[in-house]
């Protein structure tokens, strides 16, 4: 495997144990920040449930497509896809939402910080996606 591909298979697999981690925090109702993105925020346990298995999903899809990213190029691409819609629905939350009627202290930048780590990753893999295009 060739230097690109490895620097995106072992991204993949850091996101797999970061979406993982998201699970596990999310099962247990445990609000941590970067794991819980909007970790300030009121939610009903049953909520924190769903986004467990979905964040479950997420980790998954990852580390499956870690395994071989150039095999799995379908796969890459649907994460990619998938991130970009993540970050997009994120933006429209943290622009449309009105946090300040749930509890005066929650400050979005918090969320925009958050936010902007995920993009930054997804743009990692992205760029990383490509650079091992041109390797094949």
């Amino acid at each position: 495997m060739k230097k690109n591909s490895k620097i995106l298979k072992w991204s993949l697999f850091a996101g797999a144990i970061y979406f993982l981690a998201i699970a596990a925090v999310h099962m247990l109702g445990v609000k941590v920040p970067l794991l819980f993105v909007y970790f300030n925020v009121p939610s009903y346990a049953y909520q924190d449930r769903i986004i467990s298995f979905l964040a479950f999903g997420w980790s998954a899809f990852l580390f499956t497509a870690s395994r071989d990213p150039v095999k799995n190029v379908a796969l890459v691409k649907a994460i990619l896809l998938a991130g970009v819609g993540a970050i997009v629905s994120l933006s429209i939350i943290n622009t449309t939402t009105d946090f300040k009627a749930l509890s005066p202290e929650i400050n979005v930048t918090v969320f925009w910080m958050e936010t902007a780590v995920l993009l930054l990753y997804v743009s990692w893999l992205i760029f990383f996606y490509f650079r091992s295009q041109n390797e094949a």
